[in-house]
């Protein structure tokens, strides 16, 4: 028997475990690639008594960018310095 462990991770709220023995690898990159699954720990493919861990294979199967935590708020960061540049300006 083959299945798929996808844990999400919710940040404060906590985590999530989502086992579904009929999931096939096909539907775990489809989910992945639509977004419905976001925020993945890992995901570990349990094939008879042995487990691998396949995050990193099917993230690139799913052709989902690597981000860096570092460039996640850049937009943020560029609109918090325009708020403050408009609250200096002089009138």
């Amino acid at each position: 028997m083959q299945y798929f462990v996808v844990m999400i991770d919710y940040g404060r709220r906590g985590c999530e475990a989502i086992v579904d023995p009929e999931i096939t690898r096909r539907e775990v990159i489809s989910r992945v690639a639509s977004g419905e699954y976001r925020n993945i720990s890992f995901i570990h493919e349990i094939s008879d008594s042995s487990v691998e861990d396949i995050t990193a294979n099917i993230l690139s199967e799913a052709a989902l960018p690597d981000l860096d935590p570092a460039d996640a708020d850049l937009q943020a960061d560029r609109f918090d310095h325009l708020h403050d540049l408009r609250k200096h300006e002089t009138t």
